[in-house]
């Protein structure tokens, strides 16, 4: 069983007009543990609702979810969450926002193992000195979701769950906290699920895409992995044989076939199918693709 697994997960809403509307159905698939997962897919198909269920902040109509084989139930401090919109804690400090989810973590520590652990986080994103004692107001936009980030990291969950966390950045921010993002990550066995709107984005970050066809009835269709080694460089990644092709895959998947696929009724397990797209294979592998295919069933 994977580390986090999710089975037949369904959700459904009232549609005001005395029946249901089902968001996504019956959708399932695992996470290994220390792997970074991406999902993708056009505005109202769930990825937000998947989250908030994996982070316990929202019940499914039906299906579970296990990590680490115990179901989720609740919110927890072993899985962490960053949102688009920071959610920090306005009248704490960049330091103190960070310190007061480690003290709840750490009860026995003292106050100055506490902070140290906490200033460490924060020196992984960038922000040292004077600009620690700062309150959220007194940030910039960037400079917020560092400490949002540190927040998660240093609080050491064992899932960790990006709701979009540069959406709200300029180019050059957002470049520069990815950056940071896959530095702190490498250093640990955290287990990431993020959501993102951004191509480009998923591919540098994540091992896997998820990619979930339109709602309603949305499905998680495909699990596309990212056969570009680690570590990744955004300047040089593009250089990779395999980078247009699965780029133009995730293209191909999104502006066409999300839409194809909706909106189809299923009564079994919809497990992604698993495309792996590898330019580097040898020759005769490419040019046999029934001893090779590129689409595979999952099994987990």
């Amino acid at each position: 069983m994977s580390f986090l697994s999710i089975e037949r997960l369904t959700q459904q809403f009232p549609d005001g007009q005395g029946g249901m509307l089902t968001v996504f159905e019956n959708a399932s698939f695992g996470i290994e543990k220390g792997e970074f997962v991406c999902i993708l897919g056009h505005s109202g198909c769930g990825k937000s609702t998947i989250m908030n269920i994996l982070a316990g902040l929202a019940e499914p109509s039906s299906g579970v979810v296990k990590m680490d084989g115990f179901g989720v139930s609740g919110p927890s401090l072993d899985r962490g969450v960053v949102f688009q919109n920071y959610s920090l804690l306005p009248w704490l400090s960049a330091l103190h926002n960070v310190t007061f989810g480690v003290k709840a973590r750490e009860p026995g520590w003292s106050k100055a193992q506490v902070e140290e652990h906490s200033r460490k986080f924060l020196s992984m994103v960038g922000l040292e000195g004077d600009v620690v004692h700062r309150k959220p107001s007194q940030l910039s936009g960037g400079m917020r979701q560092r400490v949002s980030i540190a927040r998660a990291f240093a609080n050491q969950p064992k899932l960790l769950l990006l709701d979009e966390p540069f959406g709200a950045l300029d180019a050059l921010t957002r470049g520069t906290i990815q950056d940071e993002l896959l530095k702190i990550w490498s250093g640990t066995e955290q287990t990431v699920f993020m959501i993102t709107h951004d191509i480009d984005e998923a591919i540098l970050l994540a091992d896997r895409i998820l990619l979930m066809t339109n709602g309603p009835f949305a499905k998680v269709a495909e699990s596309v992995e990212i056969t570009i080694p680690r570590p990744r460089n955004r300047t040089e990644i593009i250089e990779h044989p395999n980078y247009y092709a699965i780029r133009n895959h995730l293209v191909q998947f999104l502006g066409k076939r999300s839409k194809e696929l909706a909106g189809q009724p299923s009564d079994g397990d919809n497990k992604p199918v698993t495309v792996r797209i590898d330019k580097t294979a040898p020759a005769e592998a490419e040019a046999e693709p029934e001893h090779a295919p590129k689409l595979r069933a999952v099994n987990d």
